[in-house]
């Protein structure tokens, strides 16, 4: 641990027997629930392989039933994870993020024909409503929510109240669903009043706790002693888009330049693998950050000709991909497998020494031998025929990588094929979300043409 912000990490007893933590200054995504359902196993025969297309609708198709096969049944919600072979572990555990990915691929649902367009109205009903009336705190939502009672399950120790990243990631999938709906029938229009209404009660500059930068958490019993500042670069972006777009709890331009960009000095001259990096990775200044970083903020943001003073943003994340790519075909620390279509490095459940489930923030440089898939899926936008490549390979080996919710979490060829056959919202989301993106910009365009949005953007001033 070399950042102060790591120090609430060590209070996650609540529901974690072990997780394993990386030096950066971002937390990471999830801590797991320990458990080691087995898996393992070596290549098996060559299948029959898949054109492009038929790719990414069997990714599609799959990993969607995680947010409406596998949702928390009495809130519709996300649950936190999944494990097919305990599928009551923390079934009441609601993540607020990754609920957030799921509203948006509830719309991918719609568009690819898995779902009606009532039966998804049905559902995203109640998740409003559960939304509406769950524990808030100055409008933000925290980490988890119990889906049964709608009330807060403390993160960590201190960790018990509001939560503005996950609020964020949550709030990009409410203004989605309001353009999706805005114009449609009158019960579609109540819904998307709904969504509307719910994430301009965040009141995000409660947040920066009169100074000039936005805070990761606040409780009703311990304040602001967790002090985790919002600080560039890394997966929060989009937290500072929406506290500028917020119609009635706007944060000032100084708040985002002093804040997020550290009065500038957020600017790298670093490169790698002849990619520049551009913004300096927090605790990751070398090669980047893991690759989520790439995903969150972007889901909804549309990174194409998205620039303010300090960078080009889709520049940053397709550098920061190969970056992540390069490394892997170089493979330094001779990994089995690791090449041109097994690669990947992000956060995700992890393996421990012993076998057994852990959970890290694999990127470069600190590197376990563990590929998460939705690190090279995620990335399609980015770098389309790596992803594909790597989705092939996925698919080549789907008697060990593939369930009932899609490509499980994580793998390491290196260790007998160890697999953490479970699943995590966050890891799953980006998946589904991020393929549309690439095949029609759905989510970009929902969300770019949103008025506040716009107004957020021109105030801290970038051009998209």
């Amino acid at each position: 641990m070399l950042s102060k912000p790591f120090t609430f990490l060590i209070f996650l007893c609540l529901l974690i027997a072990s997780i394993s933590c990386s030096s950066s200054d971002s937390p990471e995504k999830e801590p797991p629930i320990v458990e080691n359902p087995g898996g393992g196993g070596d290549g098996g025969n060559t299948i029959d392989p898949l054109t492009d297309e038929e790719m990414m609708d069997l990714v599609q198709s799959e990993t969607f039933k995680y947010f409406w096969d596998f949702a928390q049944s009495s809130s519709g919600a996300a649950r936190e994870r999944y494990h097919p072979t305990n599928p009551t572990l923390n079934q009441e555990v609601v993540t607020i993020g990754g609920t957030g990915f799921g509203l948006m691929a509830i719309l991918v649902g719609i568009e690819r024909g898995y779902i009606s367009r009532s039966e998804a109205v049905t559902r995203l009903q109640k998740i409003t409503d559960f939304l509406e009336t769950s524990d808030r705190f100055h409008g933000a939502w925290p980490h988890w929510l119990n889906g049964n009672s709608g009330n807060v399950l403390p993160f960590s120790e201190k960790d018990n109240g509001g939560d503005l990243v996950e609020t964020a990631f949550l709030v990009q999938g409410l203004i989605c669903v309001y353009e999706y709906f805005k114009e449609g029938s009158d019960q579609e229009k109540v819904l998307a009043n709904k969504a509307d209404n719910l994430w301009k009660g965040v009141e995000w500059s409660w947040y920066t706790n009169n100074e000039e930068v936005l805070h990761w958490h606040w409780s009703p019993n311990y304040n602001f002693d967790i002090n985790f500042e919002l600080r560039g670069y890394n997966e929060v972006l989009i937290t500072y888009i929406l506290a500028a777009a917020s119609p009635n709890y706007s944060i000032t331009s100084d708040v985002y330049f002093k804040g997020w960009a550290r009065g500038g000095n957020i600017i790298s001259s670093n490169t790698q693998y002849g990619y520049p990096l551009i913004l300096k990775h927090n605790g990751s200044e070398t090669y980047g950050g893991p690759l989520f970083w790439a995903h969150y903020s972007y889901l909804g943001l549309d990174p194409r000709n998205l620039k303010d003073q300090f960078a080009n943003f889709w520049n940053v994340n397709s550098y920061h991909t190969n970056i992540n790519y390069q490394y892997c075909v170089a493979n330094p620390g001779n990994f089995e497998d690791y090449g041109p279509d097994c690669w990947g490095l992000t956060a995700s459940y992890s393996r421990n020494t012993d076998g057994s489930f852990g959970y890290h923030a694999h990127r470069p440089g600190d590197d376990k031998g563990v590929i998460s898939p939705t690190a090279a899926i995620s990335s399609i936008p980015y770098t389309p025929q790596k992803s594909l490549a790597a989705m092939h390979y996925f698919y080549q080996n789907k008697d060990k990588l593939l369930g009932p919710a899609g490509f499980f979490d994580a793998f390491s060829p290196e260790n007998n094929y160890w697999v953490a056959n479970a699943y995590l919202a966050i890891d799953q989301g980006p998946q589904i979300i991020m393929i549309e993106n690439h095949r029609t910009a759905l989510l970009w365009n929902l969300f770019m043409q949103n008025e506040d949005v716009k107004k957020g953007l021109d105030k801290l001033g970038f051009t998209y």
